[in-house]
């Protein structure tokens, strides 16, 4: 396997809930710091780029946020006008509405259209060596392949002209896994492994990308070696949990109630990623990063992703 960071396109995905805007924000951060030229990408421009890197919203242009950092959010019509003047030497002047609701109508019926702008504008960084590397906070598993696989099927459809030229280059980077890759962010949850291990067979089956890493987030800690946890169990016998309490003032029954609950859950997520490790190709790494006890998603909390990133890559 290419070692991620040394690839120039990097698509984050994962199911939601599972932390996979921390993981490409992290990324990205992570990049930057070690000296890469970095563009983040928002590709549906919710702003939670912004509000991880506690900055203000992000437009079509891209904005540095810190040094070697700098971060976009995708817009239609914005991504449709520099199409049409780069691509098609088309000058495009004023707002361009109209042609945006005709794009929308074809793109709704046509597949990939849609795909292939927003694709295309990643790659297009890609291509003229804007950035180091460019990470982009892309789609649920659910429609990422549908976006990863639109260049390979209007190429399928259209044989010859310039649209089959423009997407011809865009497979090129995408098919390139010296360039491009996917990251998939997951949980050691069953839903979340299922539908990773599903995003694998079908990235590898409908699309020309490579799956270059796996992200487990919110990893729990073991608390208890084989010695520690035979000595947790004699503890947990009523008259020493009674002993304990009386010593130290209070009721330790709730607290050696949690310990248990924090070692049967590690058990069971353990169990799930034995299985999304032998459901998933040996030679695609996996990375794992702990539970941060926290509810904030501020710079503060990138930055301790990032640096378990780092630990895990090897840095």
């Amino acid at each position: 396997m290419i070692p991620l960071l040394d690839r120039r396109l990097l698509f984050v995905t994962g199911k939601g809930g599972v932390g996979k805007t921390t993981v490409a924000a992290a990324l990205a951060l992570f990049a930057s710091e070690h000296g890469r030229r970095t563009l983040v990408c928002e590709s549906d421009a919710r702003g939670d780029i912004a509000a991880y890197f506690e900055t203000g919203p992000t437009g079509f242009s891209a904005r540095e946020l810190l040094p070697d950092l700098w971060a976009m959010s995708m817009n239609t019509e914005a991504s449709l006008r520099e199409y049409l003047r780069l691509s098609l030497r088309i000058p495009v002047i004023g707002r361009i509405g109209p042609l945006a609701k005709a794009f929308d109508f074809v793109a709704t019926a046509a597949p990939g259209v849609r795909e292939v702008l927003i694709v295309g504008k990643f790659c297009y960084e890609v291509r003229e060596r804007h950035y180091d590397l460019v990470v982009v906070d892309a789609s649920a598993t659910g429609h990422i392949v549908g976006q990863l696989s639109a260049p390979q099927t209007i190429n399928e459809l259209v044989k010859v002209g310039l649209i089959r030229s423009q997407t011809g280059w865009m497979l090129d980077i995408l098919s390139d896994p010296a360039r491009t890759g996917l990251v998939a962010v997951t949980t050691p949850e069953e839903m979340p492994v299922n539908e990773t291990m599903e995003l694998a067979a079908r990235v590898k089956e409908e699309t020309t990308v490579e799956l270059a890493s796996v992200v487990v987030n919110r990893v729990l800690p073991e608390l208890f070696g084989r010695t520690e946890e035979e000595i947790f169990e004699q503890l947990c016998h009523k008259e020493l949990t009674a002993e304990l309490g009386r010593l130290a003032g209070g009721d330790a029954r709730t607290v050696l109630e949690a310990a248990r609950l924090a070692v049967t859950l590690r058990r069971t997520r353990a169990g799930h990623l034995e299985r999304l490790r032998s459901g998933i190709d040996a030679k695609v790494p996996m990375l794992y990063l702990p539970f941060l006890f926290t509810r904030f998603h501020g710079l503060r909390t990138i930055r301790q992703v990032a640096r378990s990133l780092g630990e895990e890559l090897g840095f």
